[in-house]
């Protein structure tokens, strides 16, 4: 799943072919992708719009337009191609937005996870979903002070802690891992165990990692793309996801399941504190 660099990346390379383009024309081909409001009205009151910026927050792409914000969470697989207007509709295009020039930008989603929501700009950062989230790991109000209250009475493995986007926003499977790696904590500590040092850690190296891939454009590991040509190289500096031997002390790279989530770790380096 595209965590926080790859839709940076996303929105970065979409902006640069997009901006100030109007919108003509909406075709929605899967319902379901369209989360609020109904289709009809998603379709009728996109028409029109401008796109004036293209930013993030957490995991959702935030399209600014001209009256409204159109928030897309591309879940598992959802990509973005550009295609000519009158093209055929290719397998796994779902929604259509005809610009300008008769370009066609389509929302591509194999697993059909993916979600958009139009809301008004003045309303949109104050109702579901951008209320319920965290702050940004470049947020000057993320501190250890901030961590410690959120982790206090939390009695599950710190790496589920950190995948949940109403604590700390934009972390994924993949660095949470390389995170937690960093900050030397076992994937399975309790995180109302942690100290202030530990919190400290967590959010150091949560911003060495993701400013590291963000600059490499992200991860690009089993089908995730951006978009037509996007790809990220993250995935050649991973020190412990899908690797097998620790890069520090050369012991084996342990698999395991934490809530469901494949889990890597080095057993020396990361040791459960009791």
């Amino acid at each position: 799943m595209p965590e926080k660099p790859e839709v940076i990346t996303v929105a970065r390379h979409l902006e640069g072919q997009l901006l100030h383009q109007k919108i003509l024309e909406c075709h929605v081909f899967w319902d379901s992708i369209i989360a609020k409001p109904s289709v009809s009205c998603f379709c009728q009151k996109i028409v029109g719009e401008e796109i004036l910026s293209i930013t993030t927050r957490g995991k959702f792409l935030v399209f600014e337009l001209t009256h409204m914000i159109l928030l897309i969470h591309l879940r598992m697989e959802g990509k973005f191609f550009f295609r000519k207007k009158g093209d055929p509709l290719q397998k796994h295009e779902h929604v259509e937005f005809i610009l300008q020039d008769d370009v066609s930008l389509r929302f591509h989603d194999v697993r059909k996870f993916g979600r958009m929501y139009l809301l008004p700009k003045d309303t949109a950062y104050l109702e579901k979903p951008l209320s319920e989230l965290g702050y940004e790991y470049t947020d000057p109000k993320l501190n250890e002070d901030y961590l410690l209250r959120r982790f206090q009475n939390k009695k599950i493995p710190i790496k589920s802690v950190l995948l949940d986007q109403r604590i700390l926003c934009g972390i994924g499977n993949i660095y949470d891992d390389e995170i937690l790696f960093l900050s030397r904590i076992h994937p399975n500590q309790e995180a109302c165990s942690l100290t202030k040092k530990d919190c400290s850690h967590i959010i150091q190296y949560t911003k060495e990692v993701l400013d590291h891939a963000i600059l490499l454009g992200g991860t690009t590991i089993r089908s995730f793309t951006s978009s037509e040509g996007v790809h990220g190289l993250f995935q050649n500096e991973l020190l412990v996801h899908g690797k097998e031997v620790c890069p520090v002390c050369s012991s084996k790279i342990i698999k395991i399941k934490v809530q469901g989530r494949g889990t890597y770790f080095c057993p020396n380096c990361q040791k459960r504190k009791k």
